[in-house]
């Protein structure tokens, strides 16, 4: 078999910012800020940071990262 990027076992791991998850650099879900990249395993994880994000917002204070 080719060694492709698709089936290397040595590739780096990234994790999910929310639940920690380990997953391969071309499975995770990327959006990029103006400051930072942060990965999420999917759009639940995705969508769970910008509540909470949006609830520390409400509550006074900015939830930075």
């Amino acid at each position: 078999m080719a060694d492709t990027p698709g089936n290397r076992t040595n590739a780096p791991l990234i994790a999910c910012h929310v639940c920690r998850k380990e997953l391969s650099p071309s499975a995770v879900f990327t959006p990029e800020g103006v400051e930072y990249v942060q990965h999420f395993c999917g759009i639940e994880c995705y969508q769970q940071f910008l509540a909470e994000t949006k609830q520390g917002e409400e509550a006074g204070g900015a939830a930075k990262p």
